[in-house]
């Protein structure tokens, strides 16, 4: 929501972690508490960027 939440000040590295699905964005986490899975068993990926927040524009940090 906006004005929600830390605000982003320089100096800060986020990682923002997509996951993509071929069907629902219902998941649930393995017996081995790491894994995570969508409920119907489709196909999905997970991919990680990280970003510095800078004085000026924020700087993608991972090598595409």
């Amino acid at each position: 929501r906006p004005d929600k939440g830390p605000r982003l000040q320089e100096g800060m590295v986020l990682a923002i972690e997509p996951m993509i699905n071929a069907g629902v964005y219902n998941v649930k986490i393995l017996d081995n508490d790491w894994t995570v899975v969508t409920v119907d068993g489709k196909p999905s990926a997970h991919y990680e960027h990280t970003v510095a927040i800078t004085d000026g524009e924020p700087m993608l940090l991972t090598v595409l």
